[in-house]
């Protein structure tokens, strides 16, 4: 698949196969993936946990609160994403352009990983409705959770949804001198 037919495919994932784990060499790629998201100044100013089994059931309940999310439930394996200190580098960026680049850093690799993991067959769904103390607690960190993504196959017959998206003139300026 190229990049393009990658965008295509993917799509939040709301209706995951329970049955079907994910294969360990597909969560490796995924992960090699993400450690070359690029981030400011290479920081990679956060840190992912990977929760499988039972711990991936209580995480997806931390998803869940006021209703929320209750597909989670379903999926084999979520990732706790948590932010980490900036390298010094790019700390003083942020402080001088006053810019938080911890939360793009971060909103990059969710794209990596949830590319990738369309490319290896596998349904994401990128969750930033969660219980940050319970996630922490649960998972043992000591910074800020900003994301989970849910990973998993798709159940039999889910179908590619179409895309809702803006047209290009609603997106794009071309300035030219």
């Amino acid at each position: 698949m190229n990049f393009t037919e990658i965008a295509e495919q993917r799509q939040s994932c709301r209706s995951y196969d329970p049955t079907r784990a994910v294969e360990q060499e597909k969560l490796d790629a995924i992960l090699a993936t993400a450690r070359l998201s690029p981030s400011a100044c290479n920081g990679q100013p956060y840190h992912i946990t990977v929760c499988k089994g039972e711990a991936a059931k209580a995480v997806a309940k931390a998803t869940q609160g006021m209703g929320m999310n209750k597909f989670a439930t379903d999926a084999p394996v979520l990732l706790v994403i948590s932010e980490k200190p900036y390298v010094a580098s790019a700390a003083l960026g942020a402080k001088v352009k006053k810019n938080d680049y911890r939360s793009i850093d971060i909103g990059i690799l969710a794209a990596y990983i949830t590319a990738e993991a369309t490319a290896q067959g596998l349904g994401t769904c990128i969750l930033g409705w969660l219980d940050d103390k319970k996630l922490r607690e649960f998972c043992h960190l000591d910074a800020p959770v900003r994301l989970v993504i849910t990973l998993g196959y798709a159940k039999e017959g889910d179908p590619l949804r179409p895309k809702k998206r803006k047209e290009l003139v609603e997106l794009v300026n071309v300035i030219e001198n």
